[in-house]
């Protein structure tokens, strides 16, 4: 049965549906994609699943093995290391920028994207947790007017979703995530941008410290 694809494009109807399946563990970790299974799956030829997998190679998600083909890749602790200290450079350096240019719109659109995250977090619908908090963090930063930063943290956000959905598998973990993120934009609205900046490196970081636990623990 194929799946049906909603998106403009197909390359890029293939590139999300299976990323979204990688990150939802419909294809877990380890686990072998098969480019003729997802052909007949989707209903299209090899070509644009072999574009598709290659695109999802350069986001980390997949890894191309000779002899064996597309295999989704484990979560690791040397790509956690990366991504999130990246993050916690690049990310007060957007906030700094951003912040005191924020208007009255973008704080709106910041409380209904919290009130979203809030409520996916409460009904436990795991697989819009990265999404939203990648929205919310992008709005945050979206007066800055640097580019190409914000270009490498999209990025990097993006290839943090599938460990936000493992770093909040506890209560305590969602219930600081929404309630840093409250006072993240509590703050912007204040325009204490230095605390801002400061509680924004150390959200991050915690992050990261909790998600290395996580991966020990399972390990």
């Amino acid at each position: 049965m194929a799946f049906p694809l909603k998106h403009r494009t197909l390359s890029g109807a293939l590139i999300e549906e299976i990323r979204q399946g990688i990150l939802s563990g419909r294809y877990p970790a380890g686990s072998q994609l098969r480019q003729d299974a997802l052909a007949d799956s989707f209903g299209v030829s090899r070509i644009p699943i072999r574009e598709a997998l290659f695109q999802l190679e350069a986001e980390g998600l997949v890894r191309i093995v000779p002899q064996k083909g597309a295999i989704v890749s484990e979560l690791s602790t040397a790509e956690i290391d990366d991504v999130f200290e990246l993050r916690a450079m690049l990310e007060p350096r957007l906030l700094r920028a951003s912040a005191p240019l924020l208007s009255e719109a973008d704080f709106a659109a910041l409380d209904e994207i919290q009130s979203r995250y809030v409520s996916a977090i409460t009904a436990r619908e795991v697989d819009r947790y990265g999404q939203l908090n990648a929205e919310l963090h992008m709005v945050l930063y979206r007066r800055a007017d640097l580019p190409k930063t914000q270009q490498i943290v999209a990025s990097l956000l993006q290839t943090s979703e599938r460990y936000t959905r493992v770093q909040l598998s506890s209560a305590d973990a969602m219930s600081k995530a929404m309630r840093e993120h409250a006072e993240l934009i509590r703050l912007c609205r204040s325009r204490d941008v230095e605390e801002a900046g400061r509680l924004l490196e150390r959200h991050i970081s915690d992050v990261r410290t909790d998600l290395l636990a996580v991966l020990h623990t399972q390990a």
